[in-house]
């Protein structure tokens, strides 16, 4: 885990003064590599002097995981003209390293970084198709003359790329490339579907227009040549079976508990972070048959939301040491700018607040720096509330009465899925709700609900919506503190096999995940079988109607999302007040999202060019 920068200039030299202005934009993010910096410019016949001119700079700031010698030290070269800044892990090194040795390749280190350069030197770009992991990497290949940029599958880990003034830039954090440009301005279209959809990974672009994501699985290709930019994807989805599978259980169990052991590959300490949840007690349970005496690490707040039973029953039954991490009103509002800072952008919610202070808390009070978490499950095996809805909708669309109305009635003999439905969180995907009054849309409504299937919305929450914001928050709060998150659910060959299966092997009668409660069986009951659905659990409207009010109003005296005409500030204070009130049909995160959404402006305007800012829509 690691923070990389990199500049290639298309036409002409980089003069030896921006070496400096480069090495400044990869420190900027030296809380992501605290262990080691490096940087390196070379032209296209090889390395020069910073004094010199030069055409490219890679810059890493490491954090030390495995092989934790100067052997690591990136930027990384084999000697034979290709160099490589690399950030993630590659979790099946040790296979790929032993196919490589039998083919007469040998290594310096103990690294997967150099275990990237002998499979590009094998295979080229097409090696990267057998790695698994996660991974951003900008990668020089010096004698073919080209540069290959590649991203893992799932967007696990952040690369940024812009192209201005004849260079491109590829970074791990926008701020990176920002401070470099000469103006910056905010994506409107963006920040309306974020305001009213909450959606902001639906497409490369970002919350900083003309910066955009490099998409996950696909490798960039730049001719250092020509200047030509090409891309590839290298992995896409299978199709959906529509026969349940003999022993699916089983498979999906050894698969997961595969994927598990080799993130638990590690030179520094891991731990997990459990939220007494389904997908964290799995994890957990399963962690601790592989490697014994993992430590967890939970939020807990006060107040009747509170998860710190069901974590005390999930480490009771594993038998793990725990620390838990009590969030308050005052520390969430004095974080919230730091949190806005560390990801670029607004936030989803006051849980990825809660999140930032639990890696916090995990840096000072622990010597973890490894840490397993069960994101990903949701998505992948059908957790979450919307997709019974899909499901049912495509029974109903296949002729499947039977099925629906069976499914229907055993969610409600069962006290689960209608039981936990809320009318406001289901705005976002209903074809008929239109955006809030006080919203001035800058763009389409995205159709979040259109999926003729719920395989399709699966991949859609996979690949544009669900995870790649979910990582990118998780990926913030902990790189802000030299942390590296793992994901076993993430597993691409556990993703393949479970988003393959037909929906009646993961919601079955009215239980979504029945695949994971299944294939766990020795999970603790009162959590294998618990029927509502919790994350990172914080009273987050009742802190917007107390803690949070005055400064909500405050602010939206004089709003710069009103400034940028995107809303009407007096008519969401006048809906915030229905909120307070108790009005039925509004949802805790429209509210939070706004302010979140003001609160970044404020950041944000201090570097609009001036001398005024004209929002155009991407």
């Amino acid at each position: 885990m690691c923070g990389i920068f990199a500049a290639i200039k298309l036409k002409g030299y980089f003069e030896p003064n921006e070496y400096s202005a480069f090495v400044r934009s990869t420190d900027l993010v030296s809380y992501r590599g605290p262990d080691d910096a490096g940087y390196a410019s070379m032209t296209a016949t090889g390395p020069a002097r910073p004094s010199h001119p030069f055409t490219i700079f890679l810059g890493h700031r490491r954090l030390s995981i495995l092989d934790l010698s100067a052997a690591g030290h990136q930027p990384m070269t084999d000697g034979h003209g290709l160099w490589i800044v690399f950030n993630g892990e590659i979790f099946n090194f040790l296979e790929l390293r032993e196919m490589l040795q039998r083919r007469g390749h040998t290594f310096r280190s103990r690294t997967d970084t150099e275990v990237i350069l002998k499979l590009y030197a094998e295979f080229g770009e097409a090696g990267f198709a057998q790695m698994n992991g996660m991974w951003a990497m900008v990668l020089i290949d010096l004698p073919r003359r080209r540069v290959v940029v590649s991203r893992d599958r799932f967007s696990m880990k952040p690369l940024y790329i812009t192209e201005q003034n004849g260079a491109c830039y590829f970074a791990s954090e926008l701020k990176q490339i920002s401070a470099l440009l000469p103006s910056v301005q905010p994506n409107a279209a963006l920040m309306s579907r974020f305001l009213d959809q909450a959606s902001h990974c639906d497409s490369p672009e970002t919350f900083y227009l003309g910066i955009h994501h490099v998409p996950a699985a696909t490798n960039v290709l730049l001719d250092l040549t020509s200047g030509k930019l090409s891309s590839e994807r290298y992995w896409i989805f299978g199709i959906c079976g529509e026969a349940n599978v003999p022993n699916a259980a089983e498979q999906f169990r050894e698969l997961l508990l595969d994927s598990i052991r080799i993130r638990l590959r590690s030179d520094v300490k891991v731990g997990i972070l459990l939220s007494g949840g389904l997908d964290s007690t799995a994890i957990t349970t399963l962690a601790q048959q592989i490697v014994p005496n993992l430590e967890t690490y939970s939020v807990i707040s006060d107040g009747p939301c509170s998860e710190e039973p069901f974590i005390d029953i999930a480490n009771r039954a594993a038998g793990c040491p725990g620390m838990k991490i009590r969030i308050r009103p005052d520390g969430v509002l004095d974080s919230i700018q730091r949190v806005i800072f560390h990801n670029d952008g607004p936030v989803g919610g006051l849980n990825v607040v809660a999140q930032f202070l639990m890696m916090q808390a995990i840096r000072r009070h622990s010597d973890s720096t490894v840490l397993l978490s069960g994101q990903g499950a949701d998505e992948v095996l059908l957790g979450y509330l919307k997709y019974y809805f899909f499901f049912l909708r495509q029974m109903v669309r296949s002729g499947k009465f039977a099925t629906a109305c069976s499914e229907s009635l055993s969610a409600l003999i069962q006290g689960t899925v209608w039981h936990q439905f809320e009318f406001g969180k289901s705005r976002r995907y209903r074809a008929t709700a239109g955006p809030r009054k006080f919203l001035r849309p800058a763009s389409e409504r995205l159709q979040l609900g259109k999926w003729d299937s719920v395989w399709q919305s699966q991949i859609a929450d996979i690949e544009q919506f669900s995870i790649p914001a979910l990582t990118h928050y998780e990926d913030c709060s902990s790189m802000a503190f030299g942390l590296e998150v793992r994901h076993p659910f993430l597993d691409h060959r556990l993703v393949e096999y479970s988003v393959g299966l037909p929906a009646t092997e993961k919601i079955r009668s009215g239980w979504l995940k029945f695949l994971l409660r299944s294939a766990v069986p020795e999970m603790p009951p009162q959590i294998r079988w618990r029927r509502d659905k919790q994350g990172f659990v914080l009273p987050e409207s009742e802190w917007l109607k107390t803690d949070l009010r005055h400064t909500i109003e405050r602010i939206f005296q004089t709003s710069v999302l009103e400034e940028l005409e995107l809303l009407d500030a007096q008519s969401f204070l006048a809906f915030y007040h229905e909120f307070c009130a108790g009005a039925r049909g509004i949802w805790h995160n429209e509210i939070t999202r706004i302010v979140l959404a003001e609160l970044w402006l404020r950041q944000f305007k201090e570097i609009w060019s001036p001398p005024a800012v004209q929002l155009v829509s991407a």
